[in-house]
């Protein structure tokens, strides 16, 4: 995705900052939470940035900070759903949009919900994603949690602000993560401070927009993933029988933010409700060797540190991984819990790699396993998938403590570059048809 600059849109007093990224046949503004930051949301390993790239394929997207989050000016108190509507024109008019299609999602989707049945000559179409109608129960919306038992969650949440811990609630596919779960962090720091986070959930909680849901006269798509234990299925469904010829879409998944998780689901139902059809998606493919390792015994480890030190020293063995995969032209892809999946171009720059990390890792006093494996991977946005990267898994959980362990494949790649290494036999890696013969490098 090419860099998009941030610019600023007037609305009375206020500065809203937004940026518009691809150049697509059709506007689409996407109506963000609360908690955002539009230069944090595109920075390099951000989960958004591929989303965002994908969106700008068939639309031009237009993203901005509300005001008091982010980018945007700071405020005193809440902003109301009317000035925030007044934001919304103000972006459109300053990126030259006279008609878009709005995509929302969590408490976004209140004020886009207000925005289209307001201003239907601005509106061509409206997404909500894992939104709602009011967040609060009462009589008659019974499933919502009440006022009580939400207040607990508030105060974990902002007792822990900025850890990035709430990503267990709303992202539970990426918990395990820690690349993700310090972006989160990073976006919830640089979203908005604590005092203005508690005063702008507490206003969420009070919003209740269900009495012009029947006003909206627009086509909508509501989506929610059909295994999302945080927001209760009730929400989409209530949306969805109470605006008028609104269509319910689930999606496979866990997660309630539509960038975590499998998301190419959502951007294609996205794109086939504003464009009438999904683009066929090659993978694209490129050979590459896949680096896996792991921490040996990370949970007695963790346990004896204890939290603070063990984060601490994940840390440094996060920095100290990347810092090798790169100085051997490598790619780190993420990190998969207590370790990381990396790409390089070239089989022995890989095992260079993987034994500098190994080495590296024992000064910390941490036994690191890694494994290698050359062959085609699917390019998944910032990701990489397929048969390839299944066999880097297996071959690395063959491994022991301390050891570098590759397939016969990348074993016959660096034949004649001083390389050595032990034959360990034939195995069965799980799920990979046929015996694979695996070698530890000397």
């Amino acid at each position: 995705m090419t860099e998009a600059p941030t610019n600023y849109a007037r609305s009375g007093d206020v500065h809203i900052a937004y940026r518009v990224f691809g150049e697509g046949p059709i506007d689409l503004l996407y109506v963000p939470t609360w908690i955002s930051n539009i230069g944090v949301m595109d920075e390099e390993g951000s989960p958004a940035r591929p989303f965002f790239g994908r969106l700008g394929e068939f639309a031009r997207l237009i993203g901005f900070d509300r005001r008091g989050s982010g980018l945007s000016d700071p405020i005193v108190g809440v902003a109301t759903l009317d000035e925030q509507m007044d934001d919304v024109i103000a972006v459109l008019d300053a990126a030259g949009s006279k008609q878009t299609a709005l995509f929302a999602q969590l408490e976004g989707g209140a004020m886009a919900t207000m925005f289209a049945a307001t201003h239907p000559e601005r509106t061509s179409a409206l997404v909500l994603f894992s939104a709602w109608a009011r967040l609060l129960w009462a009589e008659d919306y019974p499933w919502a949690a009440t006022r009580e038992e939400r207040q607990p969650r508030i105060d974990a949440l902002l007792e822990n602000w900025g850890d990035g811990s709430w990503v267990a609630g709303f992202a539970p596919s990426r918990m395990n993560d820690p690349g993700t779960v310090r972006w989160f962090a990073r976006l919830q720091r640089f979203g908005a401070s604590p005092a203005t986070a508690r005063a702008i959930i507490q206003a969420i909680g009070e919003t209740d927009v269900r009495g012009i849901l029947h006003s909206i006269q627009v086509p909508t798509l509501v989506m929610r993933r059909k295994d999302d234990q945080f927001i209760a299925p009730e929400h989409a469904r209530y949306l969805s029988e109470n605006i008028p010829g609104a269509r319910l879409v689930e999606v496979p998944g866990v997660d309630s933010v539509a960038i975590s998780g499998d998301a190419e689901p959502v951007i294609a139902e996205i794109e086939e409700f504003l464009t009438g059809a999904r683009s066929e998606r090659e993978p694209d493919r490129v050979l590459a060797t896949v680096l896996f390792t792991d921490i040996v015994d990370s949970t007695a480890r963790a346990a004896e540190l204890g939290d603070s030190r063990w984060r601490e020293l994940l840390a440094r063995h996060d920095t100290l991984v990347r810092r090798h995969v790169e100085r051997n032209r490598g790619r780190a892809v993420k990190s998969t819990g207590d370790g990381v999946l990396a790409t390089f171009d070239g089989p022995a720059r890989a095992i260079r790699g993987a034994r500098e990390i190994v080495q590296s890792a024992a000064d910390l006093g941490i036994r690191i396993r890694a494994g290698l494996h050359t062959g085609e991977c699917e390019v998944i946005g910032d990701d990489v998938g397929g048969l390839a990267v299944h066999i880097g898994a297996r071959v690395m959980s063959k491994a022991g403590p301390g050891e570098v362990m590759v397939s016969s494949t990348v074993r016959d790649l660096v034949v004649g570059s001083g390389i050595d290494f032990s034959d360990r036999g034939e195995h069965d890696l799980k799920g990979v048809p046929g015996p694979w013969r695996l070698f530890a490098v000397a």
